[in-house]
Parts: structure tokens; sequence; C-alpha cells
């Protein structure tokens, strides 16, 4: 009798979406800055000369993951119900910036190679051609949605630029730093003394928790009404 050998289990073809997709679970898991072509090439199991095929190099690399995180983005926020910006547009407004947030919680490290990112890509492009589109929609002229784009800035894609980006946590910092601090900037140690941000599970840098994100989108998205209106 004939015995029955399993299949070999065959391998999905190296492509430069399962490249990227590959980066992003290798950054996931241990940061972007380890992040190198050789231990990528490990985790596919391929030679390392092979990844050249579909990515140019490291910012090429680098600009695809930013890519990848955007079009997850554009993936939510068209899929997810929310009101109408014909009845609502700060509400549809708000909730296309928060949805952008999660996805951005889920990929820490994408918020700064989006800051850092030289290249337009499609995707980007798109998410702020949808953000247009409810400027529009709730009345704004374009001269006051390149206005707003300018103040929104970074909080337009869910996250906010560091003002201050220290090496530790203040939390575990010395006291001593803070009463040699105390002597020359007062209010800002007693600022850092006193705040406290919510927990890593809904933080993008430093400073840049749900609460402070939630709080400076909620001024500003009130303040554009307010010029819209008058306007």
């Amino acid at each position: 009798m004939t015995k029955s050998h399993p299949m070999p289990e065959t391998r999905a073809p190296l492509s430069r979406q399962r490249v990227l997709q590959a980066a992003v679970e290798l950054a996931d898991a241990d940061g972007v800055e380890a992040l190198t072509m050789r231990n990528l090439a490990q985790h596919l199991g391929v030679e390392a000369m092979s990844l050249y095929y579909h990515v140019e190099n490291k910012a090429d690399l680098l600009d695809g993951l930013v890519d990848v995180i955007v079009t997850g983005i554009l993936e939510e926020v068209t899929t997810k119900d929310g009101p109408a910006p014909e009845s609502d547009w700060k509400a549809a407004m708000r909730q296309r910036i928060l949805v952008a947030r999660t996805v951005l919680l889920r990929h820490k490290w994408a918020a700064p190679l989006i800051e850092q990112s030289t290249s337009m890509s499609v995707a980007i492009i798109t998410y702020y051609e949808g953000v247009l589109e409810i400027f529009r929609i709730g009345g704004f002229s374009y001269d006051l949605a390149h206005h707003a784009l300018h103040a929104l800035g970074s909080r337009a894609l869910g996250f906010t630029q560091e003002l201050f980006d220290p090496d530790q946590d203040p939390d575990d910092a010395s006291q001593e730093m803070f009463e040699q601090m105390a002597d020359q900037f007062p209010h800002l140690a007693n600022m850092m003394t006193e705040i406290v941000h919510e927990g890593p599970d809904t933080t993008i840098g430093w400073c840049d928790d749900q609460t402070e994100f939630e709080f400076g989108l909620d001024i500003l998205l009130d303040g554009l009404d307010r010029h819209r209106q008058a306007s």
C-alpha cells in the first residue's frame, strides 16, 4: 500500500504588500527603530537582497509603512457609520479624527513617521480630501478650510506633535530634579508635578493622551465653527 505524504507548505509569493505588512508586524513588536532589512528578511524567510525587488531602500520601506497605516485609517473612516456632515459637520469631523487616532494607538510608532515623511502619498492626499469634503459640506470656504487645516495640524490625522520629549517619564524622575527645576522654572516644575496623564493604552508620545487630545480637538472645532458662522 502506497503511503501518502503531506504536501509541502507553499509560501505566498513575495510582493511589496507582503513585505510592508511584515514590516508593520515587526514594528508593532519591537518598534520601528529596530526594523532592519536583515531582520525583515529573516521574518519573511527570504534573502535580504530579494527585498530590494519590492522596496528600493530603507527610506522607501518607511514611506511604505506610512502608506499602509494611512490606508488602514481610510478603510476604517469609510466603513464606520457616523453623523452625516450635512447635518453636523463638527461631529462628523470629530469622529473621523478619533477613528484615525484609534488606528495610530494600535501602531504608536507610526505617528513620528507620518510627521517626518517628506512625500505626499496617495493615501494621505485621499485622507485630506475627505477632511476638506467635510469642511466644504459644513459651509466652509476654501480659504477658511485652508486656515482650519493649519490650525488642526497633525491633529487632523489623530495625533499631536510633542512640545517636550524627555528621555524619561517625568513620573519616574527623581524628586531632586524637580526641586532643582523649581528654583529656576517654578511654573513648569509645578505643572509637571501636578499633571496626571492617562495610561499607555491611550497615549501617543509623552504628553499626547486621549483626554488632552480630545480637549484640544474640541476647542479647535468649536473655534472653527464660530469662524464658519461669522463668514
